[in-house]
């Protein structure tokens, strides 16, 4: 591949706990780039904690600094959603992986699509529940508690619950709905029992599995929602247009060799597909049903 852009993602980073702000996120300290290199910021919502995210985005950020070596970006992970979606706000990340409600958002922010991040089918919401659990139906979660990462969530939250209205739940009053900061609680959750069932999606079910096969052996899917579209890879408006649509080619290109598929396989991504703004009209439409029909995204 051409190389007119460079991007170094290169994780000069050291992380600690900053229990002394008010979001209690990770703090981050980053070399300061060499002379001539561009330094970037990317923000990923939070598909895990941030150890884990950083880990699983190494071998990903090691292909980018071979193919892109005039920029670099420093990878920024969030406590939790709240942290994530006010960088969103601020605008202060120049490239974004946000779930696709949290795309809507960045929109309004000056942020523009170039690409998805996953097969569309694999972006449904799953009900994960103990193999000895009595719940046949959905119905079956009347009066009962349920778990989910956050209430902007979109297919471990607002898909799952859509899911229930449309079987005849009112989510306010018919369930305990227990917002408990990350995809592995909420799992967890579900696996002591603290709540009846644990929403989340695919990849982080997938990555539990392999995890905690122990604790995975004692629970099952019991329930799952139709897919959407998957998470979305956003830059800033003032990024460049070149290294924009460099960055879109190079990551919808890397199931196409073996180092490629190894980087997608460790972040739980089939493919990266190139992709627009246009392409979540469809979020925005089921957004505006589920805000009309169950309750507001952000007001739980």
């Amino acid at each position: 591949m051409r190389r007119t852009w460079g991007v170094l993602l290169q994780l000069g980073l050291l992380w600690a706990c900053d229990r002394g702000r008010p979001h209690g996120g990770p703090a981050y300290q980053v070399a300061a780039p060499e002379q001539g290199v561009h330094s970037l910021v990317l923000a990923i919502h939070p598909l895990h904690n941030p150890a884990k995210l950083n880990e699983a985005y190494a071998p990903l950020v090691a292909h980018l600094n071979r193919e892109f070596p005039e920029f670099r970006i420093e990878l920024e992970a969030s406590r939790d959603y709240a942290t994530f979606e006010a960088k969103v706000r601020e605008g202060r990340p120049n490239l974004l992986l946000p779930n696709p409600w949290q795309a809507l958002q960045a929109m309004k922010h000056g942020y523009t699509v170039i690409a998805t991040a996953g097969d569309p089918s694999d972006f449904r919401g799953i009900f994960v529940v103990r193999k000895d659990s009595p719940l046949r139906s959905p119905a079956d979660l009347r009066g009962q508690t349920v778990s989910y990462p956050a209430p902007t969530a979109l297919a471990a939250c607002l898909m799952p619950q859509e899911f229930l209205h449309r079987h005849g739940l009112d989510i306010r009053r018919d369930l305990r709905n227990h917002y408990v900061g990350s995809q592995e609680s909420s799992i967890m959750n579900a696996y002591l029992k603290l709540s009846a069932a644990g929403a989340t999606w695919p990849p982080p079910w997938r990555a539990f599995q392999a995890e905690h096969p122990k604790e995975a052996a004692e629970l099952e899917v019991r329930w799952e929602t139709p897919p959407l579209i998957n998470n979305a890879v956003m830059v800033r408006k003032d990024f460049p247009p070149a290294l924009a649509e460099g960055l879109a080619r190079c990551l919808a290109g890397l199931h196409e060799h073996p180092e490629g598929r190894r980087i997608l396989a460790g972040i739980q991504t089939s493919r990266f597909y190139r992709a627009s703004d246009r392409d979540y009209d469809r979020v925005r439409t089921f957004v505006q049903r589920f805000e009309a029909k169950i309750r507001k995204v952000e007001e739980p």
